[in-house]
């Protein structure tokens, strides 16, 4: 990206070389100003995606064209085939694609506008570093996904869900799920710092995520979801009594104990994986009688006012 050298020219640089890894470009200019989570996503996009259909084509020769036939590409690209999902699967169980039955795995919608978004984002960069004069991504128009509503549990479902939860050790996670409409890494992020039983308040300022193999803390995505919500009733009966269950449980394990401050902890006081959180749904999932449906847990939708609205359109 550096305009370093007087002999470089946009005729020399393609979109590859430019912008994605692992020329430097993107993660010098991307990875800084995201959440590890999201640069995540955004190199695997690149890495899949956008360099084996783009990453030659130079960049004062993209078109919105170009762009165009890249995403119509991509629509009907089989991700199965891509990922080698099922060559990778041993011999005898392959089903599909590795044995000439393409099972046309496609991508989602919100796949196709990631790509765009990214790419849009990357010829922006170059754009203000004058490698460009016009980021021709803006012409091409992408629809964004359409999110559909009341696809959580109902209310007498809900009610089952903490019947049956009662004696878990995470009963007060699946408590703040229902009644706080909290995420699952907001849920595994949550401090005891975070709470204050006197104010009743609990304030979300953090994220849980595993990125790169490891688990990580990070702060919220934007300003308006770092937020105090009262505690009133249930929730915070539920957050009391776990916190005395946790007390007892550091008693029990003693100088094996982790002291992590976490609200949410495994049962020697570490971080919960989030894939062990998914885990512990399924059982429960079994007893509250989701009509034959794969269940959604709690942390998948946000829950206010009676109306339960798909993560991505939260409202202030």
């Amino acid at each position: 990206m550096s305009r370093s050298s007087s002999r470089l020219t946009t005729s020399d640089l393609s979109v590859d070389s430019c912008q994605f890894e692992p020329f430097g470009g993107f993660k010098q200019i991307v990875k800084p100003a995201c959440k590890p989570r999201t640069y995540q996503g955004y190199e695997v996009v690149v890495r899949v995606h956008l360099v084996p259909a783009l990453g030659k084509k130079k960049l004062n020769k993209l078109t919105g064209a170009d762009v165009r036939l890249f995403l119509r590409r991509l629509e009907n690209m089989c991700l199965c085939c891509i990922h080698k999902t099922d060559q990778k699967r041993a011999e005898g169980e392959r089903r599909c694609c590795a044995v000439g039955r393409c099972c046309k795995s496609l991508p989602s919608v919100r796949l196709r506008q990631q790509a765009h978004a990214v790419l849009r984002n990357a010829l922006e960069a170059a754009v203000r570093e004058e490698l460009i004069r016009r980021n021709v991504a803006k012409l091409v128009k992408v629809s964004g996904p359409k999110y559909k509503v009341n696809r959580g549990l109902t209310v007498d479902q809900a009610r089952k869900l903490l019947a049956a939860a009662e004696n878990d050790q995470w009963h007060a996670l699946y408590v703040l799920a229902l009644f706080l409409g909290l995420r699952r890494g907001e849920l595994l992020g949550l401090h005891w710092s975070d709470i204050d039983f006197d104010a009743g308040t609990l304030t979300v300022r953090r994220n849980l995520q595993r990125v790169g193999g490891e688990l990580r803390t990070v702060t919220q995505k934007t300003e308006w979801s770092e937020r105090t919500i009262p505690l009133l009733g249930a929730t915070a009966d539920a957050l009391r009594h776990h916190f005395e269950r946790q007390r007892e449980e550091r008693a029990h394990v003693g100088p094996d104990w982790v002291e992590t401050g976490h609200v949410f902890t495994s049962v020697i006081g570490t971080p919960i994986e989030p894939d062990n959180l998914r885990r512990s749904w399924y059982p429960l999932r079994e007893k509250i009688d989701t009509g034959g449906s794969r269940g959604r847990p709690p942390w998948t939708d946000i829950v206010t006012c009676g109306k339960t609205v798909p993560k991505g359109r939260r409202t202030r």
